[in-house]
């Protein structure tokens, strides 16, 4: 793979999955990445309402990584509230989720399901921006409905100081199926004024060649989850190398962030559900998947999950992206 001086890597925010807890642990068992995302926020009326969930904007960056507060909104007024309570707390960006495809929220016309409608956009941007104390960045999907909406919407987009726009080169409807249309994010790095991020199915060194041949002008790339199968993905894809004992690592890793939550909730059992939304993407990267992620969905005790994982970790093999390795 050639040199990937320059390139820059961003981690996907997942709801319920790329917690504060999470953010700290991956990023001090993992190199490569530049950028964290939280998240969504959603429902910011008034300081009290964020106060209950402020514990997730406790640190603006996590071993040396920057956080970006991320809102779900179709309101200027909570967007404006939510970047200055987060510029209080020491943040200097904030990001606004136009990509969100779940119909339930969609149907709301937030996330996706806001991108057929490039006048409210650019109302709320217009509105928000003069007065906003942080950078503003924009995740988007290439439309909810039809690709077209994306071409839409950039003569708005670009028509406002936005720090960048990231896209996940996706329709809404489509959730995380099919393929991404590269086609079309060719067509909006031709027309946008603003530094564009590329996202989707980036799951290997190889897929991440292919789209850096295909876009060469693209520097900043946000890995979802292909990072969450294969955390040392970053590290590779910066040429930091796989260690020679991926087991110890993951186990270390897992480890970690299971008493990490047990710790945060009170050795509650919510700690082994977060767990297991997890694992549902980490088993991907072992040779049997289904049996690995199998045995740890069905845990109901402590006792139980631990004993699944270190099943998983004795005898199947680490394959990574794909690529045999022995633990």
């Amino acid at each position: 793979m050639k040199s990937q001086t320059g390139q820059k890597i961003y981690v996907a925010p997942f709801q319920g999955i790329t917690t504060r807890v999470f953010r700290e642990v991956f990023t001090h068992h993992f190199p490569g990445t530049d950028k964290l995302f939280t998240a969504f926020f959603t429902g910011i009326h008034n300081e009290k309402s964020l106060r209950s969930r402020q514990k997730e904007l406790e640190k603006t960056s996590h071993n040396g990584v920057p956080v970006v507060p991320q809102i779900l909104s179709k309101e200027g007024d909570e967007i404006l509230l939510f970047g200055k309570l987060c510029h209080s707390l020491g943040f200097s960006e904030i990001n606004w989720n136009l990509g969100c495809p779940f119909p339930r929220v969609a149907r709301k016309m937030r996330g996706s399901g806001l991108l057929p409608y490039p006048g409210k956009i650019s109302e709320i941007l217009e509105n928000v921006l003069p007065a906003l104390p942080v950078k503003l960045s924009v995740k988007c999907r290439l439309g909810y409905q039809d690709a077209d909406e994306i071409m839409a919407l950039l003569p708005v987009f670009n028509n406002f100081p936005l720090s960048e726009i990231i896209i996940h080169a996706r329709l809404g409807k489509q959730m995380y199926k099919g393929d991404v249309d590269t086609g079309t994010f060719q067509n909006v790095l031709q027309k946008s004024t603003h530094q564009t991020v590329y996202n989707g199915d980036i799951f290997s060194p190889e897929d991440f060649e292919a789209a850096r041949q295909q876009f060469p002008q693209v520097k900043i790339w946000m890995l979802g989850r292909g990072l969450l199968a294969d955390p040392f993905l970053p590290g590779q894809l910066k040429e930091a190398g796989k260690p020679m004992l991926p087991l110890i690592t993951i186990r270390k890793y897992v480890d970690d962030l299971y008493y990490a939550y047990r710790r945060e909730f009170n050795d509650s059992l919510r700690s082994i559900s977060v767990m297991k939304e997890l694992w549902s993407y980490l088993a991907l990267s072992f040779s049997r998947p289904e049996r690995v992620f199998g045995k740890i969905k069905k845990c109901t005790s402590f006792d139980a999950y631990e004993d699944a994982v270190n099943f998983a970790l004795d005898k199947y093999v680490w394959q990574g992206n794909g690529m045999q390795i022995q633990g």
